[in-house]
């Protein structure tokens, strides 16, 4: 059985102060884009092993997918053994939930293909285990995020009459290292104030929090986002810790060629594009 695992872009990223649990309180709106991977699972005689192909995914051990597979299997003995294959057609480090949404995907598989009747509110507790962003996977719809990523409310968002350009410019931009560098404050306008406005207002009130520390270690991905303003962008920000980047275009548009290797890859959304430069 195969399902392809979505990744995400983020509207806005306000870090608003760091928790007493170590992680941090924030707010963003999660949405969901049709650049994914690809994830098989099958039963084998053998024990439980991962191949991966595409972009590299890191070590196999500590690999997100396998990680879901173990949390399922203590609760759920009967889970049989399987060879499992991911596709990467996202890297890491790119700021588009990649492995929060395979991890994800692979929990919503293994229950659907075992029967194993597992409560959706019970896959939430799994997927939070594997990471902060991880529930967000288990929606199929935009939602606006808090806490650690974890709190979810479904938003009215769309950009399907839009133009929306992603590009990743090849830079491994680590979480925990943006983190580390990141100052928490509450912003003057909220995410959710924001949104509702028309897309070529949110310039002035949807910002990302990691870009300050981003843009000064990676000059490069601060001029992808320049460009896209330059060429004709109604909004555009960084998703996530980066670094991945994302303009939004009128309909009819010309789209910036962003130079970068020629055999880049569309994906189903309108004029979506995926760029490694």
């Amino acid at each position: 059985m195969v399902v392809f695992p979505k990744c995400k872009i983020n509207l806005g990223l306000n870090i608003l102060r760091k928790r007493e649990d170590g992680f941090h309180e924030l707010e963003t709106v999660f949405l969901p884009v049709k650049v994914h991977d690809a994830l098989e699972i099958i039963s084998t005689e053998t024990p439980t092993h991962i191949t991966v192909t595409g972009f590299s995914a890191g070590s196999l051990e500590n690999n997100l997918c396998l990680k879901a597979y173990c949390l399922v299997k203590k609760d759920y003995p009967q889970l049989p053994q399987i060879s499992i294959h991911l596709h990467k057609a996202v890297p890491i480090g790119a700021g588009l939930g990649g492995g929060s949404a395979d991890a994800a995907y692979m929990l919503r598989l293994l229950n659907h293909k075992f029967n194993l009747g597992i409560p959706a509110d019970k896959l939430s507790v799994y997927a939070l285990q594997l990471g902060s962003d991880c529930p967000f996977f288990l929606q199929d719809q935009p939602c606006l995020a808090s806490g650690r990523g974890e709190v979810l409310r479904p938003v009215t968002v769309s950009l399907e009459d839009y133009q929306l350009m992603l590009v990743n410019p090849g830079i491994h931009v680590s979480t925990a290292e943006a983190f580390k560098n990141i100052r928490p404050s509450i912003p003057a306008t909220r995410i959710q104030d924001v949104i509702g406005q028309p897309v070529d207002r949110w310039k002035f009130g949807l910002f990302n929090d990691f870009e300050r520390y981003v843009f000064e270690k990676y000059p490069a991905i601060k001029q992808l986002k320049d460009k896209m303003y330059q060429q004709g962008a109604l909004y555009a920000a960084m998703s996530g810790s980066g670094s991945s980047v994302y303009g939004i275009f009128a309909p009819g548009a010309a789209l910036p060629n962003m130079g970068g290797d020629a055999a880049a890859r569309q994906d189903s959304v309108k004029h979506t594009w995926w760029k490694k430069l």
